[in-house]
């Protein structure tokens, strides 16, 4: 361990005040309130709210590259701009979306609700833009950069409230372990929705390749061309079709969300209570010793699939050659990925979040090796996917999983620092987004060096060498990296009980002093 992880790894119990260690030595003055326990139907209409999230992200993720190289026809130096400046703004917003949140003051819908609410017919509207193929060329790339800018801010105005709605669903650890795993497990179906319509709507209306010409064919290059127009309509229609089917899922599942989901106050958080200053928070959160350790963990490893699903598509297209049969591939990942959430669940349940870290992310290296040592074999590489989406749900559910751990950490640290989860959540966010922003920019550069060629039939060995770089090599080398840095995370198991249990004295003082979470109940919705 680093040297500075014995004070923060410390037991929680010398953070209490004498009188909350003596409190079972004087006569008790009120009862204990009882738990927040959730019911399966409010667990569910929870879980269905990280639907849209994932739905758009895994479509965008997988499909949005591919797009805009072969469909839409922007240029790769043009595409990468797209693909990083839209990631890096989204990155932007998590923090600015977080501050705004954290001013927010409490409504009869709660202080989370209304931006999910108000913010969803917007961004659906801007993400059906962003699948439309305008009819002027020269102004393409600004198109799809400021529809994608704009759908990525208003889902971020929709998934920071959202994620941090973890925290005001219920005061009980297990109650939220609980409710996440339930969201997990709906948000990678979300990524098979995803997958599934966009990829199988898009293959049933897959444009032709072009030959691309020799000197001894030039002629034959623009009947070629011209001859794939029609279905390049087709295509461009299918987009849309998919767009529109998405669009549907997510407004259904935010009115699902919003009419069997209640926000709750803290215990001690009264309508008077005001949150701390977004930038004294800041000063806080980032100076929490978990939380950086956290962050840099799952940083690296985070990176690592969002270069694999980036790029996964034209690998399976130009490396192994598998143009039909992308769809169906990223449908076994994310099948095996949903079955496989359950069996983490449990896992990390009986063993321990660290240990799930370490088998669960890391059994994806032996798989990305294969990736990138087998030939052209359909059969063994649909093997490999499905074995992969083991890793994948891992990747999922862990890091969520582990962020309210060190929100209370933060807590018995900081006991009267109301209002810093959406900091706590947004600031997640953005490391990833960012880093993933400079990724899938510079990965869709190397291959715009490398000689990309859009819409080809085949690509030069160079395109084929780099998308094998940016699936295997490269995300094997930060799953490493990020499983070295995740050793210096200082809450175990045994942390996580010394503060759950410091938590519940410090709810019971609270109770016994007079504070109390009755304002809570009466946060009643409109709906």
């Amino acid at each position: 361990m680093a040297k500075g992880e014995g004070s923060e790894s410390g037991s929680a119990a010398g953070l209490l005040s004498p009188s909350i260690l003596q409190a079972g030595e004087r006569p008790a003055q009120k009862e204990p309130k009882k738990k927040q326990h959730l019911s399966v139907c409010n667990k569910l209409c929870y879980a269905v709210g990280g639907a849209p999230y994932q739905v758009t992200g895994c479509a965008l993720g997988f499909f949005l590259q591919i797009y805009l190289l072969d469909v839409a026809l922007v240029d790769p130096f043009s595409a990468s701009i797209i693909l990083f400046f839209g990631r890096a703004w989204d990155a932007f917003t998590d923090p600015l979306v977080g501050f705004c949140i954290s001013k927010s003051s409490w409504t009869r819908l709660g202080r989370l609700m209304p931006w999910i609410i108000f913010s969803t017919p917007l961004a659906v509207v801007a993400y059906f833009l962003i699948w439309f193929v305008p009819d002027f060329p020269r102004g393409q790339a600004l198109w799809y950069l400021i529809f994608y800018c704009l759908f990525e801010t208003l889902v971020t105005c929709f998934h920071v409230p959202y994620s941090a709605l973890t925290m005001f669903i219920s005061t009980e650890q297990s109650e939220r372990d609980s409710a996440t795993a339930y969201r997990m497990t709906v948000e990678v179906l979300g990524t098979v929705l995803g997958t599934a319509i966009q990829g199988q709507i898009v293959g049933q209306a897959n444009a032709p390749c072009l030959q691309y010409p020799s000197d001894s064919a030039l002629a034959s290059e623009s009947g070629n061309r011209t001859h794939s127009i029609s279905s390049l309509r087709q295509t461009q229609n299918a987009y849309l079709l998919a767009a529109g089917v998405i669009a549907s899922i997510y407004i259904v599942c935010a009115v699902i969300l919003t009419l069997g989901v209640r926000e709750r106050r803290g215990p001690c958080e009264t309508q008077q209570a005001e949150p701390m200053p977004f930038f004294r928070g800041l000063r806080l959160v980032m100076s929490h010793g978990p939380y950086v350790k956290l962050i840099a963990a799952f940083l690296f490893t985070s990176l690592a699939f969002m270069l694999v699903e980036g790029n996964f598509a034209l690998f399976c297209t130009y490396t192994l050659g598998f143009r039909n049969e992308f769809q169906n591939l990223l449908l076994a990942i994310m099948l095996s990925a949903t079955f496989t959430i359950p069996l983490w669940q449990w896992f990390l349940t009986h063993f321990g979040k660290k240990t799930a870290v370490y088998i669960g992310i890391s059994s994806a290296v032996p798989f990305l090796i294969l990736v990138a040592l087998i030939e052209s074999n359909l059969i063994v590489t649909y093997v490999v996917a499905v074995a992969a989406g083991v890793s994948v749900a891992a990747a999922f559910l862990l890091p969520w999983s582990m962020l309210p751990d060190v929100i209370d950490d933060f807590h018995l640290k900081h006991p009267h620092s109301h209002g810093t989860e959406p900091i706590f959540f947004s600031f997640y966010v953005f490391f990833t987004k960012f880093a993933s922003g400079v990724s899938l920019g510079i990965s869709t550069l190397s291959l715009d060096f490398a000689g990309y060629q859009s819409r080809g039939c085949s690509q030069p060995p160079s395109v084929k060498f780099t998308l094998k770089m940016l699936v295997a090599l490269t995300p094997i080398a930060l799953i490493l990296l990020g499983l070295l840095l995740f050793k210096l995370y200082p809450i175990d198991e045994e942390k996580r009980r010394q503060n759950k249990k410091a938590l519940q004295a410090l709810r019971d003082e609270a109770s016994s002093s007079g504070c109390s979470d009755t304002d809570s109940t009466e946060l009643a919705s409109i709906l």
